[in-house]
C-alpha cells in the first residue's frame, strides 16, 4: 500500500476479518517495556509483512541488540486496539488522520513516536500538462470517500485551484469550496471513477489514487500537480510508529525509529510504494501537535 494513499485497499480492509489474531502478550501501558530481548521481544503490529523491507528492519534491529516480532493484520482496526489492550508494543501501518479517528471514536490516547513516510495524492489530466492551462470554471474530479475527499480538496487548494472555507481541514467537503474565490468547480465521484471522468470534455483534471493511475492513458500518468511532501496539506497523512501514551518516551522505541530511517530500509519503503513514497522525519512533538489539531477538528464535527 502506498499505505494510506492506497486508500481503496485500506477502506476495503476496514471491513475485513483479521487473518491473524492477536497472540502473545507484550508489556502493559503502565509497565516498562523491555529492551527487546529474545525472551521478551518488541512486538510491532503491521499490515504489510510481505514487504521485504520489514525483514531488513528486523535484521538491523537484531544487529543493534533488539529483537523485533512482527504481527501482521488484515483488519486495519485491530493493530490500534491490540496496542491499546497491551497485546502490542508498537504499530506502524497508519497515518495521523486514521489514528485521530481511532482515538476520538474509542476514547483512547495512542501517540505517534516517529514518522515514516507520506504518500502524495496527485492531480492528473488528459487535456493539459500544466495546471496554469486549466480554464476558469472547469470541473475537477475528486474521490468521494472519507479518507480521500478532504485530502483531495486540500491538494486543490495547495495548487491554487480552490479556496476552502476557513482554510480547510482534513474534514472539508465540496460544500466548503468558496465558489467566488475558486478557479474550478469540484465533482466528487467514487475513487475508481475519477480516471474515467477525464473523458468528459468539461473535466480538465482529477485527483487519482495511486491504485488507479495505471487506468490513465500512458501519456497522462505523470501528474500535472503534486504537493510538496512538506506541505501542511500532507501533514494529516504522515505515516507513523505509534505507542501507548505511557510508553512515548521509551528509548528502545526511539532507537527503532532511527533504525527505520537507515537507507537499507527506506530504499525498500520507497520501492514498495512504486517510487511515490517520501520519507519523513518529523519529531514526536511535531506529530503530536498535528494529531491534536486533527482530533480537535474531528470532535468539532460532532
Amino acid at each position: 500500500m502506498s499505505r494510506f494513499t492506497r486508500t481503496a485497499r485500506s477502506l476495503a480492509a476496514l471491513a475485513a476479518v483479521a487473518s491473524v489474531g492477536l497472540t502473545g502478550c507484550a508489556s502493559s501501558s503502565d509497565a516498562a517495556v523491555s529492551a527487546g530481548t529474545k525472551e521478551d521481544p518488541i512486538v510491532i503490529g503491521i499490515v504489510s509483512s510481505g514487504e521485504s523491507y520489514w525483514k531488513t528492519f528486523q535484521d538491523k534491529a537484531a544487529e543493534a541488540g533488539i529483537t523485533v516480532e512482527l504481527k501482521n493484520f488484515s483488519d486495519y482496526q485491530l493493530p490500534n486496539q491490540g496496542l491499546a489492550d497491551g497485546d502490542l508494543d508498537l504499530n506502524e501501518f497508519q497515518h495521523l488522520q486514521f489514528l485521530a479517528d481511532f482515538n476520538v471514536k474509542t476514547g483512547n490516547d495512542l501517540v505517534p513516536v516517529g514518522a515514516t513516510a507520506v504518500y502524495p495524492l496527485d492531480l492528473y489530466s488528459t487535456k493539459v500538462t500544466d495546471i496554469a492551462d486549466i480554464p476558469e470554471g472547469a470541473e475537477v474530479a475528486v474521490p468521494n470517500d472519507a479518507s480521500n475527499q478532504a485530502r483531495a480538496l486540500l491538494v486543490l487548494q495547495d495548487a491554487g485551484l480552490v479556496t476552502l472555507k476557513d482554510g480547510g481541514t482534513s474534514f472539508s467537503t465540496p460544500a466548503d469550496v468558496v465558489a467566488d474565490k475558486s478557479k474550478v468547480t469540484v465533482t466528487a465521484l467514487k475513487a475508481d471513477q475519477t480516471p474515467a471522468a477525464l473523458g468528459d470534455p468539461k473535466v480538465y483534471a482529477a485527483i487519482v489514487n495511486n491504485d488507479y493511475v495505471p487506468n490513465l492513458p500512458a501519456e497522462s500518468q505523470k501528474p500535472v500537480y503534486t504537493t510538496d511532501a512538506d506541505s501542511t496539506a500532507n501533514d494529516p497523512y504522515i505515516n507513523i510508529f505509534v505507542s501507548r501514551k505511557a510508553d512515548a518516551g521509551n528509548a528502545t522505541f526511539k532507537k527503532l525509529v532511527e533504525l527505520y530511517h537507515q537507507s537499507a530500509i527506506t530504499d525498500g519503503v520507497i520501492e514498495a510504494s512504486g517510487g511515490t513514497g517520501v520519507i519523513k522525519d518529523n519529531t514526536p512533538a511535531e506529530l503530536q501537535d498535528i494529531l491534536a489539531t486533527i482530533e480537535k477538528n474531528q470532535k468539532a464535527q460532532g
